[in-house]
């Protein structure tokens, strides 16, 4: 990572000041209610007690929390969402993933490209960029948190694939599977984590220049704010005198 920001590392800033409390609860009730559809006992269903797990780090009413997973087995009525993923092109020839979850996949996909297509960027086809990204769990850690050689035991005898030093921040990258387990251990060794999730991570990154990247960061929020994107992912790479730059220019 070294010098350079990616979607993860600057949405852990956006979300400290974006304490839109209503938009992440909208998204993590959505989660509750897809991932309950195929069991309501968080032992034997790893993605409802991840879900499970979100809400209660955003500090999610019990009883909000309990009506959404009713409403995935049905015991409540409740809006049917539909889970797929929309791929594009953004600025400098960046990839993008959407992972969405809609009650009308034909609006979102229109409001998606509208929004794609005013930000200098394009809807693709199917599997035009998906296989650019792995779906892994990632944790970062501030520098100054943790000693690296006790960061990197830790991590690793609790099944982290990797542990990578930036100049700010430290990654810690594992399979989807192991991801609950890394977490855990973590916080029973009262490291605080600056981003926890199972997300999906690029390849290969693409380094944008002062013009593309304050035209990627522009789309990238705007996405963000869509009520039906769950996560979005990008292959980007800004260095930190570029992120000045843009900054400076923002104001």
């Amino acid at each position: 990572m070294g010098g350079h920001s990616h979607w993860a590392t600057i949405k852990r800033h956006k979300s400290s000041q974006d304490v839109k409390r209503g938009k992440i609860f909208t998204r993590i009730i959505r989660e509750l209610t897809i991932a309950a559809r195929t069991g309501s006992d968080p032992s034997g269903n790893p993605r409802l007690r991840l879900a499970i797990s979100k809400a209660k780090d955003a500090n999610m009413p019990g009883d909000t929390l309990k009506k959404a997973i009713q409403r995935g087995t049905g015991e409540l009525p409740g809006v049917h969402y539909e889970e797929f993923a929309l791929e594009g092109y953004g600025p400098g020839g960046t990839a993008v993933m959407l992972e969405i979850t809609s009650d009308n996949r034909n609006r979102t996909v229109a409001e998606i490209r509208n929004l794609l297509t005013k930000n200098n960027a394009n809807l693709a086809e199917a599997g035009a960029v998906s296989w650019q990204f792995h779906k892994k769990g990632l944790l970062t850690v501030e520098r100054g948190k943790v000693e690296e050689d006790r960061l990197i035991s830790l991590a690793l005898d609790a099944g982290a694939e990797d542990v990578k030093a930036g100049a700010k921040l430290f990654e810690v990258i594992t399979d989807p599977h192991d991801f609950e387990n890394v977490k855990k251990v973590l916080a029973d060794a009262k490291i605080d984590t600056a981003f926890a999730e199972v997300t999906f991570i690029p390849q290969n990154s693409i380094g944008l220049e002062e013009k593309n990247a304050e035209q990627m960061l522009k789309l990238m929020e705007i996405l963000d704010e869509h009520d039906d994107v769950q996560k979005v992912h990008a292959n980007f790479d800004i260095s930190d005198e570029v992120m000045e730059k843009v900054a400076a220019a923002a104001g």
